[in-house]
C-alpha cells in the first residue's frame, strides 16, 4: 500500500490484511487518524464481522495492546488463474493467503461463455468443497492469457483466444456471481503478486512470464503500470531471425512466434521430438537433449536481445523470469547473460536478474492483492454506507 494516509476504513481493512497493523494504536500511527477515530472505525469493523480483537499484542513501553486480526467471516476472494488448457483455482482470504486450490482442465478456445460459466461454478464447488459455503464471497478476479482494456475489463484482440475478442468479461463474471469482478491479463497478476510477495522494498520491477506464450508486467513506484491496456506486451516486439515466421496475430517474426513454449513445441516436433507443453520442453532440457537446449537457448537470446532495449529504457531495480519456463536454466542463463552484456553499464550496476521466488501461484496472490486493493465498495456496503 503505497499510500499509508488513507484514512477510509478500507484502508484500515487493508493495514490489518496486509500485516503493517495489528492494534488500534499502530492503525491511528500508519492512517494519520486520530486514536478517537480509529477506535470508532474499529469497533464499526468489529460490529460488522470484518475484525476481531483478542490476545495481546507487542508493548511499546505501557500496556500491551489487544492485538487485531480480520475475521474468518470477514470474506473470501474467489480467483481463477485462465491458462489455455487449464485454470488455477483458489479461494483466498482477505490477505492474499489461498485457503483452497484445485485445478480445472478447460479449453479456452471454446469461447468466453463455456469456459467463464465452467471456471465460476468451479469456483462455487471449490468453496463448498472446503467448508467456505458460509463465508461471504467478496470479489471474484480472474487471470487471462490476453489483452485486457482496465476500463471495460473486455479482452481485446488476443492473438490465441478465439471468440473472445470485446467480450464483456467483467460484467459476465460479475453478473455470474454477484459480487465485484476483477479482470487482468495474466502476466500482470504475476508481477503483482511476485512484487508483493518477494520484492516488496522494491519501487520497480519487470516481472517476465515465459510459459506457452510471453507477457511481462511492469511494475512503476510501486504500483502495476497498465497503460491503456497493452503496457509490458512484449509478445509482438518484432525480432531479427534468419527465417520468417508469422505469427498468430497476423504479423511476421513477433517474438512469441520464435521464443514462445508454443513456438518451442513446433520446433522440436520438427525434428521429431514430442514436446507438448512448456512443463515437457523443461524435462528434455533437463534429460540433455541437445535439441530442446539448443532451442531454449536460442529463445534465450531473442527474448535476452528484447529485454535489453527495455532495461536500458525503464532502468528497473529488478527483472523476474517466471511462468513453466523459468525452470529451463539454459534458457535463464542465457537471458541474463544477454541482459549484462548488451545493457549499458549504469542500467545494470545494481540490476538483479532473478527468478521467480512466489511459486506456481503467483498470479493467485497478485489478484488477492488487486481485489484487497479495490475494497472500498463492499466494506463501505458491509459498514451499513
Amino acid at each position: 500500500m503505497r499510500n499509508s494516509r488513507e484514512d477510509g476504513p478500507a484502508a484500515l481493512v487493508r493495514l490489518v490484511a496486509t500485516g503493517q497493523a495489528e492494534s488500534r494504536a499502530e492503525l491511528a500511527r500508519l492512517s494519520g487518524l486520530a486514536a478517537s477515530s480509529v477506535s470508532l472505525r474499529v469497533e464499526q469493523l468489529i460490529e460488522a464481522g470484518l475484525f476481531a480483537e483478542g490476545g495481546a499484542g507487542a508493548s511499546r513501553g505501557g500496556r500491551r495492546p489487544r492485538r487485531l486480526r480480520l475475521a474468518r467471516g470477514a470474506g473470501v476472494f474467489l480467483v481463477a488463474d485462465l491458462g489455455a488448457h487449464h485454470a488455477r483455482l483458489a479461494a483466498v482470504d482477505l490477505t492474499g493467503t489461498p485457503l483452497a486450490l484445485d485445478d480445472l482442465a478447460c479449453d479456452i478456445a471454446v469461447g468466453p461463455e463455456a469456459t467463464l460459466t465452467a471456471v465460476l461454478d468451479g469456483l462455487r464447488a471449490l468453496a463448498r468443497d472446503h467448508g467456505l459455503a458460509d463465508v461471504p464471497v467478496r470479489g471474484v478476479g480472474l487471470g487471462l492469457p490476453g489483452p485486457v482494456d482496465p476500463a471495460t475489463g473486455q479482452v481485446v484482440s488476443p492473438s490465441r483466444m478465439p471468440g473472445w475478442n470485446d467480450f464483456p468479461v467483467r460484467d459476465f463474471a460479475a453478473e455470474r456471481a454477484g459480487v465485484p469482478a476483477l479482470v487482468e491479463n495474466d502476466a500482470n497478476l504475476m508481477a503483482v503478486g511476485e512484487h508483493r510477495h518477494s520484492w516488496p522494498g522494491l519501487d520497480n520491477l519487470m516481472v517476465v512470464k515465459l510459459g506457452s506464450g510471453i507477457g511481462c508486467g511492469v511494475i512503476v513506484d510501486g504500483r502495476l503500470h497498465r497503460g491503456r491496456g497493452a503496457a509490458g506486451d512484449i509478445s509482438h516486439v518484432r525480432i531479427l531471425s534468419e527465417a520468417t515466421v508469422d505469427c498468430s496475430c497476423g504479423h511476421p517474426d513477433c517474438l512469441e512466434a520464435h521464443a514462445s513454449g508454443a513456438a518451442l513445441a513446433a520446433a522440436l516436433a520438427a525434428h521429431g521430438i514430442d514436446a507438448a507443453g512448456p512443463s515437457r520442453i523443461v524435462e528434455l532440457v533437463a534429460d540433455g537433449v541437445p535439441q530442446a537446449t539448443s532451442a531454449v537457448r536460442t529463445a534465450g537470446r531473442l527474448i535476452g536481445d528484447v529485454l535489453t532495449a527495455l532495461v536500458n529504457f525503464f532502468n528497473p531495480d529488478a527483472l523476474v523470469i517466471g511462468g513453466s519456463l523459468s525452470e529451463a536454466e539454459p534458457l535463464v542463463a542465457t537471458i541474463r547473460g544477454a541482459v549484462y552484456e548488451r545493457c549499458l553499464p549504469l542500467a545494470t550496476r545494481n540490476l538483479e536478474i532473478a527468478v521467480s521466488r512466489a511459486g506456481r501461484d503467483v498470479g493467485i496472490l497478485g489478484a488477492g492483492h488487486l481485489l484487497l486493493d479495490a475494497a472500498d465498495g463492499w466494506i463501505g456496503e458491509a459498514l451499513g454506507g
